[in-house]
């Protein structure tokens, strides 16, 4: 056997898998081109398709199509015909969830389709399956069904009818095996080299355990890219998979919780969550802008308290939720999901629970962010064991948050009371997060003190501290609703933020990156108050005056609902007087561990000692 019979018979063997089973592997690259680009943003002009999809596409059909060749072709047929089923029901679910929502499939829309019933779904459908849909690429797409359906029937008649194609296009059909299996050998190396990295990181993202663990790997610059909608599906099934077996250790948790007493201390306490905010940017904590004048005359009236030490364990809001909300604190045996969550014991106490949200409500469009911070505060059961009342739509301006406390939650109160605000805050995108008729900085009230900035940084950086300063003013009118009240108002944003601090020039957070000193004071240093109002502080001075006693003190806000337990007056197993700051057994020098890696008050120390060696 000569070397050019060898190389024949090896190119022919490269390029069966696509002869064999071209309809399959044409019908399915079309399929993913045409849903890749249909499902660009219309209202960006930067927004482009993944990077390596006509080469992955490639690889991964090309390799299905191997699979198939090993089939024996008479239980191929139905593999293939299962194979169609999935790709193309998939594709149009995602399609149509992209044409109504602008979102992909993802865990949520599983979650909530999962939760849907009969009736529901037939509402559902009623609602959205219409002409203008199938105008959409959604009817595109199906047009590309019927035709493969055409030639598949076009097929079965050409055989039972025995007619045959033209021997030309036969001789053509052998012809060509060569010119195919040099052209699939060439793409198939240059796809396998240039997919190499994203298949890695889809191995390394299917490897995770827990549902923080993947949003922790999205917020990577080099995460896996999910570039098709079955991609999509089995990785939302897999997000599912994560979130429920948390949720059944934290149903485990709920049902052991045990209140043993509660004298309710406090007739209100109200705990406003900020978003995306660090004591830098708050005028309260010396920044250079007037970012919180209603927050600084409270102070000034005597009624706040600010803290001085107060960091989050993360600078990711769902991973601070699930740390704020459990009774879990970083250092305990176990993982959050293993302990009570604190509203669960006011609610077993006898308080009323309200949670005013303007992030974590179930919605098809939710991101994978939202749905890991989200998912065990809108779970049925865990939600009806911590919640008497909540808010049920989501807002352009937190100012709808005090809207639906107005209008529906106040008067739903009862004598005591938690009240949980969850702002937006200063979310990204920063421009969006305050009307327009409440700009106040402009990006030339920069020019003086940060002169290095460009015009374009200085315009960023005037939209980020407006968005504080409108924050300042919803914070101001929510501890108004309660000033005339017996109550204690404590406010905390879930972690900090970056906006062009120094010579960094980075916005938002670097989730990747090593936690040096200057990454930890700036995302994961937060603002945290206390505020009471004159009734409570004739009622309870002793704990005003202790209030005021540990500002300084170090503390960490996984080790919040310990100090809100003592508030209410609420004693059960799971309260630990450590940590709790109004405690006296308060244990201060407890590590604080940002992200369960780096000790921020080594990184502190380290910063003051190379600070004192400097000349």
């Amino acid at each position: 056997m000569n070397v050019l019979s060898v190389v024949s018979k090896v190119l022919e063997k490269v390029s069966y898998p696509i002869r064999g089973n071209f309809c399959f592997f044409f019908f399915m690259y079309i399929v993913g081109i045409v849903v890749s680009y249909a499902e660009l943003p219309a209202n960006r002009e930067d927004a482009s398709v993944y990077g390596n999809l006509w080469l992955e596409l490639f690889f991964d059909l090309y390799i299905v199509c191997i699979l198939l060749s090993l089939i024996p072709k008479r239980v191929r047929r139905w593999v293939v015909g299962t194979f169609y089923i999935i790709a193309y029901a998939t594709s149009i679910a995602d399609l149509f969830c992209w044409v109504k929502f602008q979102s992909s499939l993802n865990p949520s829309m599983l979650l909530l389709a999962a939760e849907t019933d009969k009736r529901e779904a037939s509402e559902f459908f009623s609602s959205y399956i219409n002409s203008e849909v199938l105008a959409s690429s959604v009817g595109l797409l199906l047009l590309i069904i019927v035709m493969q359906c055409l030639v598949v029937v076009w097929n079965i008649y050409r055989k039972r009818k025995g007619i045959k194609y033209p021997v030309q296009l036969n001789i053509l059909k052998e012809k060509s095996a060569h010119f195919i299996g040099i052209i699939a050998l060439v793409f198939f190396v240059v796809s396998a080299i240039s997919s190499y990295h994203n298949k890695r990181e889809m191995v390394q993202m299917f490897s995770l355990k827990t549902i923080g663990e993947v949003e922790h790997e999205l917020t990577t610059p080099d995460c896996a890219t999910f570039y098709t909608p079955v991609y999509r599906l089995v990785f939302s099934i897999y997000a599912n998979h994560l979130t429920a077996q948390q949720i059944d250790r934290l149903v485990e948790a709920k049902d052991r919780a045990t209140v043993q007493s509660c004298t309710f201390d406090a007739k209100n306490i109200v705990l406003i969550i900020g978003e995306s905010m660090g004591p830098h940017h708050s005028q309260q904590y010396g920044y250079f802008m007037n970012t919180t004048p209603r927050q600084v005359a409270l102070e000034k009236s005597g009624l706040l308290v600010p803290f001085s030490d107060v960091v989050a364990p993360w600078n990711l809001t769902s991973f601070v939720f699930k740390n704020i909300f459990s009774m879990h604190v970083v250092g305990q045996k176990g993982e959050w999901c293993d302990y009570p969550l604190f509203p669960q014991l006011f609610r077993k106490a006898g308080y009323h629970v309200s949670f005013i949200t303007n992030q974590f409500l179930p919605q098809a469009k939710e991101a994978v962010y939202d749905f890991s911070g989200g998912f065990f505060l809108n779970h049925k059961e865990l939600s009806e064991s911590m919640f008497d009342t909540r808010n049920t739509r989501l807002h352009t301006f937190d100012d709808g948050l005090l809207a639906d406390y107005d209008n529906k939650l106040k008067a739903e109160n009862k004598e005591n009371n938690l009240i949980i605000f969850h702002l937006i805050g200063s979310h990204v995108s920063y421009n969006r997060r305050y009307p327009k008729s409440r700009k106040h900085f402009k990006a030339a009230d920069y020019e003086q003190k940060r002169p290095e900035l460009t015009k374009q940084r200085r315009y960023m950086l005037a939209h980020y501290d407006n968005a504080i300063l409108y924050n300042d003013s919803i914070v101001d009118q929510i501890v108004k609703r309660f000033a005339n009240e017996e109550a204690v108002v404590i406010y905390m944003p879930d972690h900090g933020e970056e906006c062009f601090e120094g010579n960094r020039g980075i916005i938002c957070r670097n989730h990747s990156a090593e936690i040096d000193y200057d990454l930890a004071r700036y995302e994961f240093a937060v603002p945290f108050w206390i505020y009471c109002s004159p009734k409570y502080i004739e009622k309870h001075p002793k704990v005003f005056k202790q209030i005021k006693a540990v500002r300084h003190k170090r503390f960490m806000t996984d080790a919040l609902p310990h100090l809100l337990l003592h508030l209410g007056g609420i004693k059960a197993k799971d309260y630990c007087s450590e940590y709790d700051i109004l405690s006296p057994q308060y244990n201060e020098k407890r590590p604080r561990i940002l992200k369960n890696q780096t000790n921020y008050d080594d990184l502190v120390a380290e910063h003051k000692r190379k600070a004192a060696m400097k000349p």
